[in-house]
């Protein structure tokens, strides 16, 4: 068994998780060993992944592990990988090794433009949503919503970055407690509204708790107890991939800026 390090751009796909008719990172990943002869086109031996991150959301560590040969590195499982989907570091797994269960902790940093919002209010926000709680308003989910977050933040300029670490996080947890964030930092909200979210007693409607965009969110760590190698020209090519979309972001940033900057 073996253990693969995938970084991606979530903005193309339908989320991780194969689905039938549309564009997925596993299906992506699934029919790259397909076409390289690891698989007949199922599922390999073993198989299983670190978590499904929603449509547009972006990873730097998602995790795949199974039965693979031994000439798979991550170079050559990019070789059949789409661009904007490589692997860039591996590690042997024992046979028993299951990458959703073994977890210990996941991460996720989401990058909330929020120019001017009041940080104070917010971090407070996240003082109170931070620990154990159950977290029922802020997931679709009906069971598995006790959750032990730790929630940190921090201004970038015209950013405020917030981390979010628990040992696994319920459907939308992570978009909808930044959700709340940033009404509350943008005095949409009160801060007591906090108490209200983490109260018993349903949230519907109006009163309910929007998740935050999907595109500003990436998975960034997976923690397994175990030392991942990094493969060269696995890293090498990521880094060139990823260098081209953030010229291209930057490109595009400008051109929005323009037409805005000259309307009217």
């Amino acid at each position: 068994m073996r253990a693969y390090r995938i970084a991606y751009d979530g903005g193309p796909y339908h989320g991780f998780q194969r689905q039938p008719d549309v564009a997925t990172v596993e299906g992506e990943i699934l029919a790259a060993l397909a076409r390289l002869g690891v698989t007949d086109g199922g599922v390999p031996d073993g198989y299983a992944a670190a978590g499904r991150t929603d449509a547009g959301v972006s990873a730097l560590a998602q995790t795949v592990a199974f039965d693979a040969p031994e000439w798979l590195t991550p170079a050559a499982f990019n070789s059949e990988l789409p661009a904007d989907v490589r692997a860039w570091a591996s590690a042997d797994v024992s046979a028993e090794f299951h990458a959703t269960h073994e977890a210990r902790e996941r991460e996720y940093v989401y990058h909330l433009h929020a120019p001017d919002a009041d940080d104070e209010r917010a971090r407070e926000a996240a003082g109170e949503l931070a620990g154990a709680h159950d977290f029922s308003n802020l997931t679709p989910d009906a069971t598995g919503t006790e959750r032990d977050l730790v929630i940190e933040g921090r201004r970038d300029g015209p950013f405020l970055v917030w981390t979010l670490r628990a040992g696994g996080f319920c459907r939308q947890l992570v978009r909808r407690v930044v959700g709340l964030l940033d009404e509350i930092a943008s005095g949409t909200a009160p801060l007591a509204k906090v108490d209200r979210v983490l109260a018993d007693e349903p949230l519907d409607g109006p009163e309910g708790v929007a998740p935050a965009p999907p595109t500003q969110l990436v998975l960034t760590a997976v923690d397994y107890g175990i030392d991942f190698t990094v493969d060269e020209d696995g890293r090498e090519s990521a880094r060139t991939v990823f260098s081209e979309r953030h010229a291209e972001r930057l490109a595009g940033a400008r051109i929005a800026g323009q037409i805005r900057d000259s309307i009217g």
